[in-house]
């Protein structure tokens, strides 16, 4: 479905699974079909008064006619997550897809998934079907407390011991090595969590041998190894100069100041909304998953959906010709 094609749905139920995620239940007018695991809703939501888009990832296949996302509400939101929760059961609401850019492959001989804090979302969908096939998988979640494992309880009676959790607050962490090392010849894993959970397990798998393509991410586009500012981007040839404040995206000031983008994800992950980069007078921090470590270490493109810049402003090129 093109990322135009809206659908008119019910927001049907929401309920807290922890102080700051809230479980939404979403009912789209007419039929809709079971979707794969790793598939995720876009969602209109309005912050302040400009219409927006959001991605949620969906927590099972919706096979019956409901779609379920869990959408945590965080300090440095851009907005869509304060709407999110702001909705009562009932409201109107406009979604697109499902699509998806983080699929399961299926068949495989052993599968390892490991999610970190909300990045539980598309995993859960994933050992739900994964235990519906009686696939061998294990899937490691790591939390801050115990009260941020919004979806352990569901997945502890499901999966049984299958499922290993981990507490920073206990001083537990993911032996990511280890883990690697216990996956059997041929098999796949799967990550979904913050930007360090992923560089960690991209290092891990590289170091035991792994093939590149065994190795899957999904990101959350919501950090990076620096605290987000705001920064100046420069268009020579459009003749623009356009400053993106804290809590928009690169991608959302271009799109605002006129700048024609091709896009789709919007978080991380298809490549389509990358730009040349021809200076910049500050820290580039990638917080992709598109680009390998190599090409990140360039700084020749960047992807603008979630990407910024730390300490100064960038120079670019898009793709756009039409200025």
């Amino acid at each position: 479905m093109a990322p135009t094609d809206w659908l008119p749905a019910r927001l049907r139920d929401a309920r807290a699974l922890t102080p700051d995620i809230r479980l939404l239940e979403i009912e789209p007018t007419g039929r809709v079909a079971p979707v794969p695991p790793g598939s995720h809703l876009g969602v209109a939501v309005m912050i302040g008064e400009r219409p927006d888009t959001r991605s949620y990832s969906l927590l099972d296949s919706g096979a019956d006619g409901v779609y379920r996302i869990a959408v945590k509400r965080l300090p440095d939101s851009r907005g869509g997550s304060a709407y999110m929760h702001g909705l009562a059961p009932g409201a109107r609401l406009s979604i697109s897809g499902p699509r998806n850019h983080f699929g399961l492959t299926l068949n495989r001989p052993d599968y390892l998934l490991v999610a970190g804090g909300i990045g539980i979302t598309p995993l859960h969908a994933m050992a739900l079907a994964l235990n519906a096939t009686g696939a061998r998988f294990r899937l490691l979640y790591a939390a801050r407390r115990r009260q941020d494992l919004a979806l352990a309880d569901d997945l502890r009676a499901r999966l049984g011991d299958r499922l290993r959790t981990f507490l920073d607050e206990d001083g537990e962490r993911i032996d990511l090595e280890a883990a690697i090392a216990d996956l059997g010849p041929g098999g796949e894993a799967y990550v979904c969590g913050p930007y360090g959970m992923m560089e960690a397990a991209r290092r891990a798998w590289a170091a035991a041998g792994r093939p590149a393509q065994g190795l899957r991410f999904e990101t959350f586009g919501t950090g990076g190894r620096h605290a987000t500012e705001p920064f100046t981007v420069r268009i020579p040839r459009l003749s623009k100069e356009i400053v993106v404040p804290r809590n928009q995206t690169m991608l959302e000031a271009l799109e605002a100041a006129g700048v024609g983008m091709i896009h789709d994800c919007r978080r991380g992950e298809c490549g389509l909304c990358t730009v040349k980069i021809l200076g910049v007078d500050g820290t580039v921090d990638h917080r992709d998953v598109f680009f390998s470590e190599s090409q990140k270490a360039t700084n020749a493109h960047l992807c603008t959906c979630v990407s910024r810049v730390v300490g100064g402003g960038i120079t670019i090129d898009t793709a756009d010709r039409a200025g």
